[in-house]
């Protein structure tokens, strides 16, 4: 795979960009542990597609479908904008890829206790899964090193964000960057 060089970080962008990612992790931090409202609404799209999709190739991996289904189209994006060299575009992917982890987190913490609501009714995805691989037991402890994952890929998004202004901070503005950084 190809992928042109990375567009440039300003100072502008990198501003904008922090106080987006700050305002996401307020929101992370203020919602349902888990459960980001709007994000996590449209993610259930994806987990509930992912079923039916995987279920015509294989029945026994269907209920792994849901978890694939919210983790794909964050995942194309993430490749899509890197392979355009979309900086910021690519984190904010990244952060959406990585806030999934919490949630699939959150879901499969509740794989004994299948407290939480599901859609449709049916069985739980990862009680299904955890009691095939016999290691039920550990759902918390699998849940908490999800959510760790999630946690340290949405920083780490950030972080390279930061990285990528301070590699940018001596490139020459592009010709067409000049008159709308004319004001700075």
């Amino acid at each position: 795979m190809e992928r042109t060089e990375w567009d440039l970080v300003t100072k502008p962008k990198l501003i904008g960009f922090l106080i987006a990612a700050g305002f996401f992790f307020l929101l992370v931090m203020v919602s349902e542990p888990g459960f980001v409202f709007i994000v996590d609404h449209a993610n259930l799209l994806f987990h509930e597609a992912g079923h039916p999709i995987v279920g015509l190739f294989s029945q026994r991996l269907e209920p792994y479908g849901g978890t694939l289904g919210q983790l794909v189209f964050p995942l194309v994006l993430m490749v899509s904008f890197w392979r355009q060299g979309q900086s910021l575009s690519f984190a904010g992917a990244s952060i959406w890829f990585f806030e999934n982890w919490l949630n699939i987190a959150r879901y499969l913490a509740d794989a004994r206790r299948q407290e939480l609501p599901l859609v449709g009714g049916g069985d739980h995805d990862w009680h299904r899964i955890l009691s095939s691989w016999h290691i039920l037991p550990y759902d918390g402890t699998i849940a908490t090193t999800l959510q760790a994952i999630g946690w340290l890929g949405m920083v780490a998004a950030c972080v390279w964000v930061g990285w990528r202004a301070w590699q940018d901070r001596n490139r020459p503005l592009p010709q067409a960057d000049f008159a709308s950084a004319a004001w700075l």
